[in-house]
Formats: structure tokens, sequence, C-alpha cells
């Protein structure tokens, strides 16, 4: 047997870790540490052997004893690649933030000036500050799409572990896919918020060109996929939620990836993610494309922070793809509803995270708190349901996407627009354009209005012309789309003939257009374009009939100035004027203050004066071609009519009131009403059925009583009498309101534009 010769070493204080006992070689507790150190000499068949231990390459990951203790987290925090950076990133002003670097240039020059002088400018730079956060605030709360989409993909934007780090108590990073490769791009760990362990997976960017081309820019291979799907199926074997994190341009699309199965990995992660019997909550923390996002967004909700973006194609994609080329990614942003408040309507989204003024990388760490909140209320609500509801209200969330049912038909319009167009349509101004326009033309003609000025005649008359032309647009376009065209095209053929050669219409040609006509008339309503018909035409008929009531008004206000002027001018007339003055006079030193106080010679020369008023003021009208009625005053008359109908009305309902009196003080209805108060009193403390009967029965047998009192045939026959009487006043040929009626009730007077003038002969008032 082999023999071992080494050195004497001390034992104490050695771990058993450290021990190396072997049976074999004949060694009892000999430290491993001391064999390294010494070596050992093996004697056998007259040949040395001298062996040492390997030394093993130093870790690649700070140990606790490295650590920086800078940095929350704990010790487990460090047992990743992700490691704090030693230099703050550079800042970065997206392009619609430069207005806002001339007061970041006044702030900074204002405070060099204070510093430099010693002077204090402590009120100019809090002045500059509010209005930096004013203009600020302006900025982002009307941020267009693609300004989201450029701060989702801001360079110094928190990334996926930097919301970890910040949100976990405790993290711990798993790597691999089990299949020979660990892709940067994907990180993956199990981590602790609030005592609750979770399992964390998401898309890691770089904060810097290195780290972006170390983490492929955040574009997975097919094996980061893999890797998240071992640990979706370690979290649902040991009872984890899963929380997700995208950030992703999309799925890495190079000749190896397709080639060792990117689209089967992530079909793979669809179909697993969905038979997964834990929560799974999904979080756009920036840019989600494609497929590479929904790869790991299968989840019971989907949460998007306030500026990202979640899409099918890349806005410059789609772009290229339809207006052939990137620079309408504005115009193709807008279009495909990226946002956050979009997604939310549409229901693919579940919620919006705030972020603050300026994006998620003006302020990582409450950025973060809010993640932080919103998946603590969202594991407290997914964690109530159990495993079968948990995992149909997942199936739901997805199936519900686009609201399509089959068996429903299809609206006119949604299937209108489904169709191929060949070239767009020309000439066609959209509602909402249209209705700015009328708007602005509405607001004019209520300022006019409130200045007393002229409606806006010019721009009323163009707004109507360019309504008729979207009105013969849109019916055109109804032809078109009910298959009509045709046929409108030969029928206005055949009557242009006829009407050129100026012949007879032809009965069979009429009956054509008639046809033609209730067929169309019918099927119109069906049009695609129906509702855009009727809105215009709407506001042609709303535009023609204000354009008509203020060519009225224009007319009658010149009518009434014009009169007025006339009327004027006979009053300022010397002879007219002499006998006024005159009769003035006479009026003041009778010293009467009515007219019937005065003497006849003087009323009878009144009375003239006005004839004479009223005869030259009669000729004038005539002369402006107007139609004169004269209208003779009976307000005294109606006075005396009013009166005595009054009285006569208060007679009978004090003979109603008595008869009624007579009736209740009667002893049966006395008793019944006595009766009725009894079982009133008896329902409000034990309310049955049978009180409520009694009680019903006993007032219908009161109000038959009372009934009948009023319909004597005593009272009936004098409330006759007065009916008939009031009707005969109001079908004298004086009316009952003393004017004339007109001879012709049926006659529509204002097609008459107000060339009729009615002349008060009673009253004293002027034109004016």
């Amino acid at each position: 047997m082999a023999t071992i010769s080494h050195s004497s070493v001390a034992f104490t204080g050695a771990t058993a870790s450290d021990l190396f006992r072997s049976s074999s070689s004949g060694a009892n507790g000999v430290p491993l540490k001391a064999l390294g150190r010494a070596g050992f000499l093996t004697k056998r068949r007259e040949f040395a052997v001298t062996a040492k231990l390997r030394k093993w390459k130093k870790h690649e990951y700070p140990w606790p004893d490295d650590a920086d203790s800078n940095v929350k987290g704990g010790v487990l925090t460090h047992l990743s690649h992700f490691k704090p950076l030693k230099q703050k990133p550079k800042p970065v002003t997206l392009e619609f933030e430069k207005p806002l670097i001339d007061l970041e240039k006044k702030i900074i020059d204002v405070r060099k000036m204070a510093d430099e002088t010693g002077l204090d400018f402590s009120d100019q730079i809090a002045l500059l500050e509010n209005k930096y956060q004013q203009a600020l605030k302006d900025l982002y709360i009307r941020l267009t799409p693609i300004q989201r989409v450029n701060i989702a993909r801001h360079p110094n934007r928190p990334t996926f572990l930097d919301h970890v780090f910040s949100i976990t108590d405790k993290f711990v990073e798993l790597h691999g896919d089990r299949a020979g490769y660990d892709d940067p791009a994907i990180v993956t760990g199990i981590g602790t918020v609030d005592g609750r362990r979770m399992m964390f997976m998401g898309h890691q960017k770089g904060r810097n060109t290195k780290e972006n081309i170390q983490r492929n820019f955040g574009m997975p291979t097919p094996h980061g996929y893999r890797k998240a799907l071992r640990m979706m199926y370690y979290a649902d074997h040991h009872g984890f939620p899963i929380v997700t994190f995208i950030d992703t341009p999309g799925a890495f699309a190079d000749l190896k990836s397709e080639e060792l199965g990117q689209g089967e990995a992530i079909a793979h992660n669809l179909r697993t993610m969905f038979g997964l019997k834990v929560p799974i909550l999904s979080i756009v923390i920036g840019e989600g494309g494609s497929g590479g996002a929904l790869a790991i967004g299968c989840a019971n909700k989907l949460l998007m922070l306030e500026n990202a973006v979640f899409y099918v194609a890349s806005p410059e994609a789609c772009a290229a793809i339809l207006w052939k080329t990137a620079k309408a990614s504005p115009k193709a942003a807008e279009k495909l509803k990226i946002t956050a408040t979009e997604l939310c309507k549409l229901q693919i989204a579940d919620g919006v995270i705030p972020e603050p003024l300026g994006g998620a990388h003006a302020d990582p760490s409450w950025t973060s708190q809010q993640i932080k909140l919103a998946i603590n209320e969202t594991m407290d609500e997914l964690e109530k349901m159990n495993t079968p509801d948990l995992l149909e209200h997942r199936r739901l969330k997805f199936r519900k996407i686009g609201g399509f049912q089959e068996g429903i038909p299809v609206d006119p319009k949604r299937k209108f627009n489904m169709k191929k167009k060949d070239e767009p349509v020309t000439g066609s101004t959209s509602n909402v354009e249209l209705e700015d326009e009328v708007e602005k033309v509405k607001q004019q003609i209520l300022k006019a209005k409130e200045s007393s000025t002229t409606a806006p005649e010019v721009a009323m008359n163009e707004m109507i012309e360019k309504l008729k032309r979207e009105v013969d647009h849109e019916f055109l376009e109804a032809v078109k789309a009910l298959g009509l065209k045709d046929r409108f095209a030969a029928l206005h053929e055949e009557f242009s003939k006829v009407n050129s050669q100026d012949q007879l219409m032809n009965p069979v040609l009429m009956d054509k257009i008639t046809k033609l006509k209730e067929e169309f008339n019918q099927g119109l309503s069906g049009a695609p374009n129906y509702a855009n018909l009727k809105y215009k035409l709407d506001m042609l008929k709303e535009f023609s009939k204000a354009k008509t009531l203020s060519e009225s008004n224009d007319k009658t206000t010149t009518m009434k100035q014009e009169i007025n002027q006339k009327f004027k001018e006979i009053t300022s007339r010397p002879d007219i004027k002499e006998k006024m003055e005159a009769i003035k006079a006479a009026v003041q030193d009778s010293g009467a203050s009515n007219f019937e106080d005065l003497d006849e010679e003087l009323q009878e020369k009144i009375v003239m004066m006005k004839k004479e008023i009223e005869s030259e003021v009669t000729n004038i009208l005539k002369s402006m071609g107007l139609e004169v009625e004269v209208v003779k005053s009976h307000a005294k008359e109606l006075s005396e009519q009013t009166s005595y109908f009054k009285g006569k009305m208060d007679d009978l309902n004090e003979e109603i009131n008595k008869k009624l009196e007579d009736v209740i003080n009667s002893s049966d209805l006395k008793n019944e009403v006595e009766l009725l108060k009894l079982e009133r009193a008896k329902a409000e403390k034990n309310p049955d059925m049978t009180s409520k009967s009694k009680i019903e029965a006993l007032e219908q047998q009161i109000k038959q009583r009372l009934s009948e009192a009023i319909n004597s045939s005593e009272l009936k026959v004098k409330h006759g009498e007065l009916l008939e009487e009031i009707a005969e006043a109001i079908k004298s040929p004086e009316g009952f309101d003393g004017s004339v009626k007109n001879e012709h009730p049926n006659e529509d007077t204002s097609k008459h534009d107000g060339s009729r003038v009615e002349v008060n002969m009673g009253a004293n008032r002027s034109f004016a």
C-alpha cells in the first residue's frame, strides 16, 4: 500500500468543508488548503508524483466584502451583471423639448451672475423656475403620439433592472435557458415586494453604448424566450405570481435567430402563458414592439406607463409600408393608436401608471414607487380569484379584443370603410373640419348680433355655397354606392335632349324619373354615407334659414327706418308743426288731464289733426308699395267685456262653493268623512290591505257625492250659458281683442315679407 509523506501542519480551526477525507489514499483529516501549500509525494514503484491544487479564477460577481455600501437592496442585489453606473448619464434633449433650453440657460446664467456678483437674484430665479415648470407642464400635457414614442425610447429612461432593484426588498437573478445559452436581453429572477415573493422577468436595454451592445439593444433571441419559459414553469410549479416588464423594439430578427426557431419560441410562450395557474401581470415601461413584446405579455392585466407605447409595427415601419417614406411616422403614430390612453379606450390595456413631468427619467425613483403601488393593487385583486376563474379571466381578456361576434350584421358604414379604395375621394371635407368652419361662422354671426352690426354676409354665403357642394358630392356618392349611377346618367341625358329641343315631357320619361326617384329615396337610408349626407344637409338648411331670416330682418329694419324718417319729415313740416304747437298750447291752457275733460271744439281739432297725419302717413306707405290696414282700438270695450265676464264667473264660483258646503254639511257625507278619518288613523298604526281598500272605497264614494253636487242640472246650465256667451264674444267680427281679424286665416303672413302694415287709429304712439 502506498504511503504519503507530508509536512507537519496544524489542523486546528479547519472547517468540515475544508477537510479532504479519502479511505483509498489512507489519509484521514488532512486539510485541503494544507495540501495545496505543502504538496504531497507518493512513492510507488520508485516514481515520484507531485500534485498541486489548481488556482481558480476569481468569480466575476462582486461578493459581499466587495459590495458598494452606497447601493441599496442588500447583498443579494449584487448577484447580477447589473451594476450602478460610475458616472451619471449625459442629459439628452428631445427635439420637441428644445424650446425649454432657452429657459434653462437663463436660469443658469442668472445663478452664475448671482455667484459672481454676490447679489440676491432669488426672486428672478424663482420667477424663471416657475415659468419653466409651467412651460414643461403645458408641453407634456399636450404630447402627440410620436412625441410619446420618442420619450419611450429616451436613452436615459430607467430600465427593467432599475425598477426591480427599486421596488424589491431582495432580488436574485436566475440565468440560462438550460439549453446552452443565457440571453442578456431578457432578465429573470425572484424578488420580494413587501414580503410577497414573485417571479420577475423583462426585457433589459443598456444604459450606454457598451451595455446596449451587450444587451443586444433589448432585442431577445430564441434563447431569451426559452429562458423566460423555463422561469414561467418554475413560478407555476412553486406558486409564484409572475410580473413581466415589456421594453423592446421587437424580437431580434437575424438569420441565426430564425434558424434557431424565433417564431416557434414566441408561439410556445404564447400558448404556455394561457395555461399558467398563477396570476400574471405585464407592465409596458418603454416600447412594446410586435411579437417580441407579446411573448411575455399574455397576462391577466396589462398596465402601461403614461408615456409608454405598444404596437404591432413601429410608426417608421408603418409609414414606410403605407406612405413609402419614414417621414410620415407622426401621421402613422396617430393612426396606429399606440399610446396608453388610446389602448385603454380599446380595452387592450387595463390601466395607466402616471409618470412625472419630463418622463420617467426625470424622477426614476418616484416612477418605480408608482409601479410598486400598481403591482400590489393588481396582485391583491388577482390573488382573490381561484384557478379556473384566473384562467378564464386571462382568456376572455384577449378574446374580447376587436369586439367581433359572428352572426351580427356589419354596420353599412363599417362595411364601406372595409372596402378597398382605388384612390382617395376628392372634394369631400370631413365632418370634423366642416364643423370647425361652421362654428367659426356662427361665432362671427353671434359677435355681429352682440355688437348690433350686420351679420357677416360674405362668410355666410361662402359657407352656404360650400355646403351645397358638399351635399351634391354626398348625393353623388350615395348614387354610386346604391348602384344607380348609370341609370341616373341615362335619364339625365334623355332629359337634357328634351329640354334643349323645347319639347313637352314624355309621360314615359316622367314615369322613369318618378320610379328612379322613389327607388333612390327608399335606399338612401342604407347608403354608407347617409349619416354624412344628413348631417351636411341639416347644416345647409340651418344656414339657409338663418340667411333668409337675416335678409328679412335687414329688410324690416331698413323699412322701419325709412318709415320713421318719413314720419319725422311729416311732423317737421312747418304747417303741421304750427298746428301741433297751437293744439298743445290750447291743451295746456285748458288745464285738463284727460281727453274727455277737454271741450268739444278742442277735441274735434285734435281728432282732425290725427286724421291729417294718418292720411299723410298712409299715402307715404302706399307709395312704398305697402298694404295699409286700419285697426281701430277697442281697449275700452275689451276692458268692459273682461270685467263683465269676470263678474259672471265669480258669481258662478260662489254658487258652486255654496252648493259644496251644503253637501259637505249634510249628515250622510259628514259621517263618511269622519269614518275616513278613523280608518286613516287605524292604518297608520296597523297598515294592512283591508284598511287600504276601505280608505280607497270611502275616498271614491266622497268624490262621487261631490261630483254629483257640482254636476247638478242648474249649475250645469249656467256654466254652459257662460261658455256660449264667451264663445260668441270671441266669434264677433271685431274679435275679442278688439282687432280686425285676418280674412284668410290659413294664409301664411310670413309670405308678405313685411309688406303689410297695420295703422292703429286709437293708440298714441309713434312708428319708431
